[in-house]
């Protein structure tokens, strides 16, 4: 890509963009995942299949890029959805460019009425808001952020709907301070299935959306416990309060070497998806466009 002219100038170099694999043992899930279940003091949702929590008030507002939300609800087959409930079990690609906005920690076929406990809290002081604190500043250097409030929610063993013998957990962790907001999502065993899946976010006319690299695949949905943005196995982080500074007038230039180009005819807005949140951690808006172009190889 040739660079593009700004006002103020920002070269921004991605060696390599790959996704780490690391072993994983029971104590780094235990120490990846925040505090969840009875002893943590969370509220259960009913083992209902297909159910959802009733409307949960949020004790902070949550701004997820162009809507600020006072209320949630935790759906049983692994997303958050604000307007209402959601007993979607079949998940729609990303970008579905629909009418709600949704956040999918693991979208597919789940039933907590066979196995497992889907449950959620939130904080407004204490340890948790500490380590978000840390995590988030570990995760985007040079916010200088400090957390407020943290919302949890925990899908702790649930099997997937009619194979009662699988066993899937994974968190989603909303936090927000000032007019900051992320999504951290961390992810524990996960069993593969021949169930449709899907993780990421995506939001009203898909405006804003990603798709966790892989988690589109039943058969190899178990790796999301190695995968990673942030070079911690098993956590992805997002920032989704739009970012700083809302002009699309911007143009910004850089370079990216990639160390494998896979098929980009395929592969293209996945790439372009990594790329933008990589840039977003380093303080660019959360509203920029990127696009790839074609050039022309001569020979000198």
């Amino acid at each position: 890509m040739r660079l593009s002219p700004v006002s103020q100038h920002l070269l921004v170099f991605i060696s390599v963009l790959s996704l780490e694999i690391i072993t994983w043992t029971n104590s780094a899930v235990s120490a990846l995942f925040y505090p969840f279940g009875s002893a943590a003091g969370d509220t259960i949702n009913a083992a209902v299949d297909d159910g959802s929590s009733s409307v949960i008030q949020l004790l902070s507002p949550f701004l997820f890029f162009d809507r600020t939300y006072q209320q949630i609800y935790v759906n049983n087959n692994g997303h958050l959805t604000f307007n209402e409930p959601s007993s979607a079990y079949v998940p729609y690609s990303f970008p579905a460019r629909g009418s709600q906005d949704i956040i999918a920690g693991l979208w597919t076929d789940l039933d907590n009425g066979m196995r497992g406990v889907v449950s959620y809290n939130q904080y407004t002081s204490g340890n948790v808001l500490t380590r978000a604190t840390q995590d988030i500043n570990t995760h985007f250097p040079n916010l200088y952020f400090t957390a407020s409030w943290v919302f949890v929610a925990t899908w702790d063993k649930v099997a997937y709907y009619s194979l009662n013998n699988t066993e899937t957990s994974f968190q989603v962790v909303l936090i927000s301070g000032r007019n900051f907001s992320f999504i951290l999502m961390n992810y524990g065993d996960i069993a593969v299935t021949r169930h449709l899946v899907q993780a990421g976010y995506d939001t009203v006319s898909s405006t804003h959306y990603f798709v966790i690299p892989g988690s589109n695949n039943g058969s190899s949905i178990s790796n999301l416990r190695n995968s990673s943005n942030v070079n911690v196995p098993g956590r992805w982080a997002f920032r989704v309060d739009g970012g700083p500074g809302n002009s699309k007038n911007n143009v910004i230039g850089f370079r990216v070497r990639l160390s494998s180009f896979l098929d980009l005819t395929e592969s293209t807005e996945i790439v372009l998806q990594q790329i933008k949140q990589e840039l977003v951690k380093y303080g660019l808006p959360n509203n920029i466009e990127l696009k790839f172009r074609k050039l022309q190889k001569t020979k000198p």
